[in-house]
């Protein structure tokens, strides 16, 4: 891969584990150029109320899919602060903030939005970086959206039409917080269920090498 110039964290779904995203790297298309190292995570193991107390790999504990309620806050803290304490070492190995994206699946993209647009209860501000891909989710608790970062941190929002997990009309409201808040999200929508799609991973690939630094922002004329 060369150089270690960039660096996208990527948390997994609920029940997944850190190689669950390993596989689509490829179809990402992205240049060697870029330098980009991915950090897989992986969630405790604990028990999951919405699925009967089950123990399974999760960000943390929920009683139901439902905004500002049935998630366990101090569990959602604790994880966004391993995304900080994350954020931080990639920082002291030499990649700042604009060569940074968080991501996530599922309850992983919950953690990834939670801690790029809120800040913690001790005050921490939102984790800083170049862009967020937040896939299959939405934003667990909107009531403490911060306002963005000048400029805004990009944000790649992407929601299957017929999931069955977490609704579609999650998505929107999600979407609608955080753009009322004043932060930018490009919002998609596939055709699929509580999964991700061949076009999915495209747009992906596009807005990570145009976050990254290699194409330019739609309508921007060429150089």
């Amino acid at each position: 891969m060369g150089e270690h110039r960039a660096t996208v964290i990527w948390l997994h779904g609920l029940g997944a584990d850190g190689h669950d995203f390993e596989a689509i790297i490829p179809a990402l298309r992205l240049p060697d150029s870029l330098g980009i190292r991915f950090l897989f995570p992986e969630a405790p193991f604990r028990p999951v109320t919405i699925n009967g107390g089950m123990e399974m790999r999760a960000w943390f504990d929920i009683d139901s899919v439902r905004r500002d309620t049935g998630v366990n806050r101090e569990h959602l803290a604790e994880s966004m602060a391993g995304v900080r304490a994350l954020a931080h070492r990639e920082a002291e190995r030499g990649i700042p903030p604009e060569r940074l994206v968080l991501a996530g699946f599922s309850q992983g993209g919950a953690v990834a939005l939670q801690a790029a647009t809120t800040a913690d209860s001790a005050g921490a501000l939102p984790v800083r970086a170049a862009g967020v891909v937040a896939l299959s989710t939405y934003l667990p608790v909107t009531g403490g959206v911060a306002p963005p970062t000048d400029p805004p941190t990009p944000i790649f929002q992407a929601h299957g039409s017929f999931d069955p997990l977490i609704p579609v009309h999650f998505a929107g409201v999600s979407c609608r917080a955080l753009t009322s808040a004043g932060w930018t999200v490009e919002y998609h929508e596939y055709p699929m269920a509580h999964q991700v799609a061949e076009a999915e991973i495209r747009d992906i690939g596009a807005f990570l090498r145009r976050v990254l630094g290699t194409s330019p922002p739609p309508g921007a004329s060429p150089a």
